[in-house]
């Protein structure tokens, strides 16, 4: 039995660089939101969808400081009108960058977001989105985080799998989350139908 949702005219992927998916600070199971988010873009991509690469401009020093092998996008980005890179320099996606523009200019008014940190920008991101009009799809096996350490006097460590749930239950009714990254069906915006 599927669980496909209607296609979405958008793939945001938030983060997927170097830093976040590979080495000793790899998200948990890094190897499998690679595969996953892979699958949506392959599937983006042939169903003519905008596909957007968010890549954060981390601060000097760090594991995603701009130039540095940690910051480099893991998924290769091809040379299309319809597949574009944003950089930003905060959590969110849409500040400060072209972000709102590109959609609006594709007619896009339903998207998906995949990508990392579940807490940090994925959320940041879709909250936004959600807060500008689009219908927001977010694969739950295609956003990820780290575990939250123990805070003393507070919580003991908290999992990532338990973050990452909570992120998306943060974001409200409006956000459509779905299991699986497979069950997320993609169109072309109707800039590039009509």
């Amino acid at each position: 039995m599927s669980n496909r949702v209607p296609p979405v005219q958008a793939l945001i992927v938030v983060d997927i660089q170097a830093d976040a998916v590979r080495g000793d600070r790899a998200v948990p199971e890094a190897d499998r939101l690679v595969e996953r988010t892979a699958g949506l873009i392959t599937r983006a991509r042939a169903g003519g969808a905008l596909v957007v690469h968010v890549q954060n401009d981390g601060q000097p020093g760090t594991g995603d400081e701009p130039g540095t092998p940690g910051w480099e996008l893991h998924h290769p980005v091809e040379s299309s009108a319809t597949e574009t890179v944003i950089r930003k320099t905060r959590d969110d996606g849409f500040h400060g960058t072209p972000l709102e523009g590109l959609l609006t200019d594709a007619g896009v008014r339903a998207l998906a977001i995949c990508g990392v940190m579940s807490e940090m920008c994925v959320q940041a991101t879709a909250r936004t989105a959600l807060e500008l009009g689009y219908r927001v799809v977010m694969p739950h096996d295609a956003h990820a985080t780290h575990d939250i350490p123990a805070a003393p006097g507070i919580s003991g460590p908290v999992p990532a799998a338990t973050v990452s749930r909570v992120a998306e239950w943060s974001l409200g009714s409006d956000l459509e989350v779905v299991a699986h990254a497979a069950d997320v069906t993609f169109t072309a915006p109707p800039s590039r139908t009509g």
